[in-house]
């Protein structure tokens, strides 16, 4: 019993698993259906940066501070196209009433209407963000953060984003 490396490989492997899953974004569209995407399908999509004003990772108790930031990550869209969620010319009617609902890690959650985020609508940039100033973002705030610039409040900007979710309204 002198070479005991087994217990060690076991435990790097398990704690690689752990991460693994805490990297993971699962996506449910409207009609129930769940998609989970892995961290290395989410930067395989094509990144956005945004630089923000007064951001940092207290979120809106620190609004007026002076500190800019450069979030990068990936278009809210295209990562819930990812997921099966449709916009363009599927946003009327009924649709225009549905939202995304951002869950959190430590059960925090916001919405977001869906026309928010089809740039059918609007011109804004919502980002799916993992890195700041160039660093993955640390714990308290990712692996995945909401980012929407310009807004005066940062309370929908979600930390430990866990789970995408359309609900219907009607």
């Amino acid at each position: 019993m002198k070479n005991r490396p087994f217990p060690h490989v076991l435990l790097v492997l398990l704690l690689s698993a752990a991460l693994a899953q805490c990297q993971q974004l699962t996506i449910q569209t409207g009609a129930g259906k769940q998609t989970v995407l892995a961290r290395s399908d989410i930067e395989s999509l094509p990144h956005v940066k945004v630089v923000t004003h007064g951001a940092d990772n207290h979120g809106a108790e620190n609004h007026g501070s002076e500190h800019n930031a450069t979030f990068e990550g990936v278009a809210l869209k295209t990562v819930l196209e990812k997921g099966g969620v449709e916009f363009g010319q599927s946003m009327r009617g009924k649709r225009l009433a549905s939202c995304l609902l951002v869950e959190a890690a430590d059960g925090y959650s916001a919405v977001i209407a869906l026309p928010e985020i089809d740039p059918g609508f609007t011109d804004k940039q919502i980002v799916l963000a993992f890195l700041q100033d160039g660093k993955p973002l640390d714990a308290k705030t990712g692996p995945y953060r909401i980012v929407i610039p310009d807004e005066k409040r940062m309370a929908r900007w979600v930390r430990q984003v866990t789970t995408l979710k359309i609900v219907d309204v009607q």
